[in-house]
């Protein structure tokens, strides 16, 4: 379980968000609205670790955990509103990498399936700088499927995904939630997600 409490934000002298308070179980997605500015990009890093919050805590499995909680970073896997590509890159080497930096080392028929359930089979030879913005975004979709950490924070996830990507995505955070994990997703379109087991949280 990810919970929140009473979490605020600053910009500056700005105050973006106070009293947030969330809870997300296993087998559940929290879908983050709300118009520019009002703080969903800070938010998802606050639950990452990767900032801390004003005031309010954040706790994982029941524990409260400060920035940068190895338990929570090793359960954790954080896609940001830019896709981290090197252009020089092939996309197959792009994604070993990133997969890389999370601790795995799958072996080239596991990095190809990858690739192939993203549609991106033919591209998996070319730089990323060739890649149009949907393939970059795919590529990162693909990093999903191949690490095992139960709770996903997405930033923007369908940023330049055609109607294609956007289903692809929606299976993939489907699948994700019938195993068991759990999604916070931050976007200004729907996820295409149904049932009873996704709840919203509008900021601002």
């Amino acid at each position: 379980m990810l919970e929140a409490q009473k979490l605020a934000a600053c910009r500056g002298f700005s105050r973006l968000f106070t009293e947030v308070s969330l809870r997300v179980h296993a087998g559940e997605a929290l879908v983050v609205t709300g118009a520019n500015g009002t703080g969903k990009t800070t938010l998802l890093r606050m639950l990452a670790g990767l900032s801390a919050p004003e005031s309010g805590e954040i706790r994982w499995q029941g524990k409260r955990v400060a920035p940068l909680d190895a338990k929570l970073r090793a359960a954790m896997a954080f896609a940001g509103h830019l896709p981290a590509l090197k252009d020089d890159l092939t996309a197959e080497e792009n994604l070993a990498s990133l997969v890389a930096l999370e601790g795995g080392a799958p072996s080239r028929e596991a990095l190809r399936d990858a690739l192939d359930s993203v549609a991106l089979a033919r591209q998996r030879a070319l730089p990323a700088r060739v890649l149009s913005q949907g393939q970059r975004r795919r590529i990162g979709l693909a990093r999903l499927s191949l690490i095992a950490r139960p709770l996903w924070l997405l930033d923007e996830p369908l940023a330049a995904l055609d109607a294609a990507g956007a289903e692809l995505l929606a299976r993939l955070l489907t699948g994700h939630l019938a195993q068991g994990g759990l999604a916070v997703a931050a976007t200004h379109a729907p996820l295409g997600l149904g049932g009873s087991r996704v709840a919203a949280l509008v900021l601002g």
